[in-house]
């Protein structure tokens, strides 16, 4: 069969974790002085004795006239502690000792397909046995690592509808209630007869108080954020970020994001798809229960009890919904004001950086207008004085005796010194600039690195503390808004 095949299949591809294992085992019977209510350690060489109902675990021998009304068997692991329990392909039991039990306790093949499932977790069906149909219960929740460790719970149901047997196993770790749990359920020893009274009790735990406070802690935080980027006054001065008219954007961003992983901590909208799941469990169940046990005035009150209280959950996770629903909202608002904000500071500075830029282009342009001067005018007399320096020189004669003008032999000294002197200041002075050049490129290169260090460090700065109630609206000290 295909579920025998992908069982066995998905049971090898497992990893083998040692956990401490018990057993739980409540019994009631029609003389109550004969009802059990027992946890004990469960070794490796009892396991398949108690599975099995043999030697110290066999069915106690009843007197005439007395039966069993419901009992519950199950296999504990309360306080896992492996690092990997809650892993994908990871079981807790050995792999032979693991099929032993989901065989012989009807338990869900399907269990071992949902190790690697996400969020929380409830099926619930029966099996494929006609004449004493099992209903089988698969609800857990694993979440991520958290210092290392993986977290969470599950259990495993059957419980069959012609004895009223329950069997199971079930499994959490130090950071689930599952210890609690345990202790709820064992106070509840006459109710054990109904096989989605575990599963409620779990979810009761799941959807505690802890979820309400979680969510009126976030509000409160919500409202210390709205006045220290709004400026709403719905808190004490002293209670929120502002010191002095200053807020630390840098604490209010942080928190703005701690906040909102808050308001999302067990999501209502996930819960509430577990309560219908449950809902619908409580249905199939009651579809098959045989005709006596419905008919229980016990059974009817406990099963009609069990449903109000999950309409009561489902009512409770609306309000949660709706609550969360506008604390988001809210955290949104203050986010997208925040940035705004930190826009405008960020503009602001853009803009006092791009004036002292454009100074320093109007102060270089002066420069350069001054030198363009200054050149224009050494272009204008430079030929003139070339000329008169060249002919005052003795290499030309121009009141000779012959009355013409001398060109003197001897012309071409002035040019044999002058185009090497020219050459060699030419050549020194490319050279020169060629330095002046590198040392300028490496100035530049600092410069740009500590405009950018500045520019971080104001930037910095600026998200920490440059924002008041004055500033932030553009208010002067003292005076109203119209």
């Amino acid at each position: 069969m295909m579920d025998d095949y992908m069982f066995k299949k998905n049971v090898d591809a497992c990893k083998y974790v040692f956990e401490t294992t018990t057993y739980l085992e409540i019994s009631t019977y029609s003389d109550p002085l004969l009802n059990t209510n027992e946890e004990h350690p469960l070794t490796t060489d009892e396991f398949e004795n108690f599975l099995n109902r043999r030697g110290a675990f066999a069915p106690p021998k009843l007197a005439a006239g007395v039966v069993q009304t419901a009992c519950i068997r199950l296999i504990l692991q309360q306080n896992a502690q492996d690092p990997e329990t809650f892993a994908p392909h990871v079981i807790s039991l050995p792999k032979n000792v693991y099929r032993s039990m989901v065989t012989t306790m009807n338990l869900p093949f399907r269990g071992i397909e949902s190790t690697s499932a996400v969020g929380p977790f409830f099926w619930c069906a029966y099996d494929q046995d006609e004449l004493n149909p099992h209903l089988q219960i698969i609800n857990r929740k694993s979440d991520v690592r958290k210092k290392g460790k993986t977290r969470g719970w599950e259990i495993m149901l059957s419980h069959s509808i012609k004895d009223g047997i329950t069997t199971g196993y079930a499994k959490g770790t130090s950071s689930s209630d599952m210890i609690e749990v345990m202790e709820h359920f064992r106070a509840c020893p006459l109710q054990i007869g109904h096989p989605l009274l575990l599963p409620i009790i779990i979810f009761s735990h799941d959807v505690s108080s802890k979820t309400d406070i979680k969510q009126r802690e976030a509000r409160d935080w919500l409202r210390k954020l709205e006045h220290a980027v709004s400026m709403r006054t719905e808190i004490q001065e002293n209670e929120g970020y502002v010191k002095d008219g200053v807020v630390d954007l840098d604490a209010v961003n942080r928190d703005l994001v701690e906040c909102h992983s808050q308001v999302l901590w067990k999501r209502p909208k996930a819960y509430m798809e577990i309560a219908s799941g449950i809902e619908g469990a409580l249905c199939l169940f009651w579809e098959k229960l045989g005709e006596e046990r419905s008919r229980e005035m016990d059974m009817r009150t406990l099963h009609r009890s069990l449903r109000n209280r999950m309409e009561f959950y489902k009512v409770k996770l609306q309000g949660i919904e709706s609550y969360a629903y506008t604390t988001l909202q809210r955290l949104d608002i203050q986010r997208a004001a925040l940035y705004n904000i930190i826009a405008q500071k960020e503009s602001k500075l853009n803009f006092q950086m791009a004036g002292e830029q454009r100074k320093l282009a109007h102060a270089s342009k002066r420069d350069s207008a001054a030198m363009k001067t200054i050149s224009l005018l050494g272009a204008i007399f430079f030929p003139g004085a070339f000329i008169a320096s060249l002919f005052s020189m003795t290499f030309f004669n121009f009141q000779s005796d012959n009355g013409g003008q001398e060109l003197s032999p001897k012309f071409w000294i002035y040019w044999a010194v002058t185009i090497p002197l020219t050459v060699c200041i030419v050549g020194m002075w490319w050279i020169w600039e060629r330095n002046r050049e590198r040392k300028y490129g490496k100035e530049d290169t600092d410069l740009e690195a500590g405009s950018e260090d500045m520019e971080r460090s104001i930037m910095a700065t600026m998200r920490r503390k440059t924002m008041s109630k004055a500033s932030t609206w553009g208010m002067q000290p003292g005076k109203k808004s119209e």
